[in-house]
C-alpha cells in the first residue's frame, strides 16, 4: 500500500479521489436503469419477467415468481445444523441489540386544555433487497428483517435474485428465522421498480431497504419519493486509526477484509507512527499473496487504499471525521478516550479485538451502514427506519384563546388570510 503524509501537498487530491469514488452514477447506467424502471412501472409483470429472463437468465411466471412454502422448506432443510445454529445465534444477538431502539408514543399536557403528542406507528409493508447471484448474504436478511419485525411492520417482503430460479438455502433459512412473509425470485433494478410501483403479482411497499449493486442503488434513488428508501449504498469502506500498541498483521487483515469486497472498496489507515505504517504496508503485501480474491483486493488498494501518517492521534481523528467512514476501527491503547472525538462514522469498533467483520455477522448492531461520507448525516439501519411519526394536537377553547390571536397574526404576516380567519372565527364567532 502507498504511504503518504497528511501534511503532503497532494493529500487533498488523494482525499477527493477516495471520497469521490462511486458518487456519480454513470450516464449510460442511469439511462439503462431508467428504461427498466419506467418499463416495469408501465407494464408490470410482463416487463418484470422479460427483464429477469434477459438480464438474469431464468424464466419466471406469475405462478413461479414467489417462493412457495414447499420450496422454502426444502431449501432451508439443506442448511447444515451447525450453520443453522450460527444463523440463530446471530438472529438472537441482532434482536437483543435492536430492542433497545424501540420508541414509544407520547403525549404531554402543556396546561389545562392543551395536549400535544406524537404517535409512533409501524409501516404497513416493507421490501428487503438481499443481494444474490453467485453469493448468498443471509446476514443482510437478518439485519433488515429483524428490526422491521421489532418495529411491528405488518408485512415484510424479500426480493432476492435467484440463480436458476431457485431460492438459496441460506437465504431460505434466514427468512424462516426472522419471519419474512413472502419471498420473490427477482433482483436488479426491475425488482426495485416492482416494489416501488407494484405489479400484478408484487404488491407495492412503503419502504425499500437493503444494499445492492450500482443498478440497484440507481433504481432506489430513482424511485425515492414514490416510496421511501433506507439509503443509497455505495462501495464498502474501512478506516483504521492505530498507534504503536496495534499489531501490523491485525491491521493488514482488517484492511483486506474490505478491499476484497470489490474494486471500488476503500481501505485506509491513519497513524502517527511511521514505523507502524511501513510494517502494515509490508504485511498487506504478504497477506495479499494467499487471498483467493487477490486481484480484486489489489485493484481496490491501488485505486482507493492509503496509509496516511498523521502528526498525532488528534489529527487522525480530525481526518477520520472528514472521511466519515462506513466502518471506523480505533486500534489504539485507549480507544474509549479517542471515541469522544469521533463525530462521523457508520459504526465504530474499539480496541484490538473488535474487527469490523465481527459486526458484519454476529455482534448485534446493524451492518447496513451509510457509505461515501453520508455518515455525516445518516445512521445505521434500525428499528426507527420502520416506523413513522404522527403529530397529535388537542386544544380547548380556553387554550385556543391564549395563543390563537398570535397564531392568527402570524398567518396574516405571511399573507395567508384564510389561515388567520380559520382561527379568528373560532375566537370571535364572526365570519370574515
Amino acid at each position: 500500500m502507498k504511504i503518504a503524509k497528511t501534511m503532503d501537498s497532494d493529500f487533498e487530491a488523494l482525499f477527493r479521489r477516495i471520497t469521490g469514488r462511486g458518487r456519480v452514477f454513470d450516464e449510460d447506467l442511469w439511462r439503462v436503469v431508467k428504461e427498466i424502471v419506467d418499463d416495469v412501472a408501465r407494464r408490470g409483470d410482463a416487463a418484470l419477467f422479460e427483464c429477469t429472463e434477459r438480464l438474469d437468465g431464468y424464466v419466471l411466471t406469475a405462478e413461479t415468481v414467489a417462493v412457495s412454502e414447499n420450496e422454502l422448506e426444502k431449501a432451508a432443510a439443506r442448511v447444515e445444523a451447525s450453520d443453522l445454529a450460527i444463523l440463530r445465534q446471530a438472529a438472537q444477538r441482532i434482536e437483543s441489540f435492536h430492542r433497545h431502539q424501540i420508541a414509544e408514543s407520547w403525549t404531554v399536557s402543556e396546561k389545562p386544555g392543551a395536549t400535544l403528542g406524537q404517535r409512533i406507528l409501524p409501516l404497513e409493508r416493507v421490501g428487503i433487497y438481499a443481494p444474490g447471484g453467485l453469493a448468498s448474504y443471509p446476514s443482510t436478511v437478518l439485519m433488515a428483517a429483524i428490526p422491521a419485525k421489532i418495529a411491528g411492520v405488518q408485512e415484510i417482503l424479500l426480493v432476492n435474485p435467484s440463480k436458476g430460479g431457485q431460492v438459496q438455502p441460506l437465504i431460505a433459512a434466514a427468512a424462516k428465522l426472522c419471519g419474512i412473509d413472502r419471498i420473490f425470485k427477482i433482483g436488479g433494478a426491475q425488482a426495485v421498480a416492482a416494489l416501488a410501483y407494484g405489479t400484478e403479482t408484487i404488491p407495492r411497499v412503503d419502504k425499500i431497504v437493503g444494499p445492492g449493486n450500482a443498478y440497484v442503488a440507481a433504481a432506489k434513488k430513482m424511485v425515492f419519493g414514490q416510496v421511501s428508501i433506507d439509503m443509497i449504498a455505495g462501495p464498502s469502506e474501512i478506516l483504521i486509526i492505530a498507534d504503536g500498541s496495534a499489531q501490523p498483521d491485525l491491521i493488514a487483515a482488517d484492511l483486506l477484509s474490505q478491499a476484497e469486497h470489490d474494486e471500488m472498496a476503500s481501505a485506509i489507515l491513519l497513524t502517527p507512527d511511521e514505523a507502524l505504517a511501513r510494517a502494515v504496508s509490508a504485511e498487506v503485501e504478504r497477506q495479499l499473496k494467499r487471498l483467493p480474491r487477490r486481484v480484486i483486493a489489489e485493484r481496490s488498494l491501488e485505486a482507493f487504499g492509503a496509509i496516511l501518517v498523521t502528526e498525532d492521534l488528534e489529527q487522525a481523528v480530525a481526518v477520520a471525521n472528514r472521511f466519515a467512514p462506513e466502518h471506523l476501527e480505533l486500534m489504539v491503547a485507549d480507544p474509549w478516550t479517542l471515541l469522544e472525538g469521533i463525530r462521523h462514522a457508520g459504526a465504530v469498533f474499539l480496541g484490538h479485538y473488535t474487527p469490523e467483520a465481527l459486526g458484519d455477522y454476529i455482534a448485534g448492531p446493524n451492518h447496513v451502514l451509510p457509505t461515501g461520507g453520508t455518515a455525516r448525516f445518516s445512521s445505521a439501519l434500525g428499528v426507527y427506519d420502520f416506523v413513522k411519526r404522527i403529530s397529535v394536537l388537542s386544544f380547548s377553547r380556553e387554550a385556543l384563546e391564549e395563543v390563537g390571536p398570535q397564531a392568527a397574526r402570524f398567518a396574516h404576516l405571511e399573507g395567508l388570510d384564510a389561515h388567520g380567519n380559520s382561527i379568528s372565527l373560532r375566537l370571535t364567532g364572526k365570519n370574515p
